[in-house]
């Protein structure tokens, strides 16, 4: 009996001391999941490493093929993120989020315009943080507040079907566009759902005097004059000037490089002598996000500077990191001189919306 009494003594002393083995583990495993929970570069992110499920929502006016591409290589690192994206200009991204703004059905914007994305962070529609590349970007390419940040920069040029015209002998500058020569050959992309074209006709009001905009507003009139058509969307321009509807048109450099290089549209352009409107082109994180560590993800995978070197090779893209090595940059880039004049992007940022529907009202269609 004595015996028995003992040996029970030692089972439930060996079950003792198992269970506080095991209790040590489990407390290990849940400091572990802790660290793992912590946020990378110190303070600057919020990001949690062990996100990496769920949905994420995309609005975007990028490339649909490139924005697949980047999606699936982010999917490669984050299986099981379900990624979903919507297309639509960087004005119709600003009007939806703003329908919205009770109850946000996207997380991430990606590809709005500087002045789009100021109006949003005004509205309180965009979130902020501090990602981890964020001391690479120049002030002037981000919000103080780090509600939006600029991915590339896209300067505004002149467009030329290169089977009628050349570099020598298309528009040299803004002004020439004016000459009645161009009249009935430039096609323009419809201006008001399009943050590219918003951005080009209101840096021309700010070019002519943005503190006496009719001056802007009369060379707009003129433009107006030798404007065949505005196209319902960029596909639409790109068909007719490639079926030489027309020969010239107002347009983004990074557009018309992948066209000219990715496919067999006859396209150049033709870099204005006083200097290109270069507009900051962005991305942010939707505020009251439903999936917001998801798009955080997204955001810092996009940053990477392995993914925008990638982006620049195979997309054009001239990015706004400082810290890329530019012998790791295409030829197109190295060559490139960025000459630009002066704009106040605030300024045009507030008073965008106003000029454009004054032109709206007043000036399209009425130049001939």
């Amino acid at each position: 009996m004595k015996k028995t009494r003992i040996l029970s003594f030692f089972l439930v002393f060996i079950l003792f001391v198992l269970t506080a083995c095991s209790g040590n583990d489990d407390q290990k495993t849940t400091n572990d999941a802790a660290k793992n929970d912590k946020t990378t570069d110190g303070d600057k992110t919020e990001v949690a490493a062990t996100t990496t499920s769920g949905k994420l929502v995309i609005y975007t006016g990028r490339d649909e093929e490139m924005v697949q591409s980047v999606i699936d290589q982010f999917n490669k690192k984050y299986p099981d993120i379900e990624v979903e994206f919507l297309t639509m200009g960087a004005q119709q991204i600003l009007e939806r989020l703003r329908g919205e703004k009770a109850n946000p059905q996207a997380d991430f914007w990606w590809g709005g315009t500087q002045s789009a994305l100021i109006v949003g962070a005004n509205e309180d529609l965009l979130h902020a943080w501090q990602p981890s590349f964020i001391d690479s970007i120049d002030g002037t390419h981000k919000d103080v507040d780090g509600r939006w940040f600029g991915e590339m920069l896209l300067p505004e040029v002149i467009m030329i079907n290169s089977d009628l015209l050349t570099k020598e002998n298309g528009p040299q500058d803004w002004d020439e566009l004016l000459d009645p020569k161009w009249k009935d050959q430039i096609l323009i992309r419809g201006v008001l759902a399009s943050g590219t074209m918003r951005t080009i006709y209101s840096s021309m009001i700010v070019r002519q005097d943005a503190n006496s905009p009719d001056k802007g507003y009369e060379w707009l009139l003129q433009l107006d004059a030798n404007t065949k058509e505005y196209t319902q969307d960029p596909n639409a321009l790109y068909l007719k000037l490639t079926r030489q509807e027309g020969s010239v048109s107002l347009w983004n450099l990074q557009d018309i490089l992948l066209k000219k290089y990715t496919t067999d549209y006859p396209f150049d352009y033709i870099y204005p002598k006083s200097g290109a409107p270069i507009l900051v082109d962005g991305v942010a994180v939707v505020n009251n996000a439903k999936n917001l560590e998801n798009a955080k993800l997204f955001v810092e995978f996009l940053f990477e500077k392995e993914m925008v070197t990638q982006l620049a090779n195979d997309y054009y893209q001239i990015p706004t990191r400082s810290d890329i090595d530019k012998a790791s940059m295409p030829e197109w880039y190295q060559e490139l001189d960025l000459k630009t004049f002066d704009i106040d992007w605030q300024q045009m940022s507030d008073k965008e919306a106003e000029w454009m529907e004054y032109w709206d009202n007043n000036i399209k269609g009425r130049g001939k």
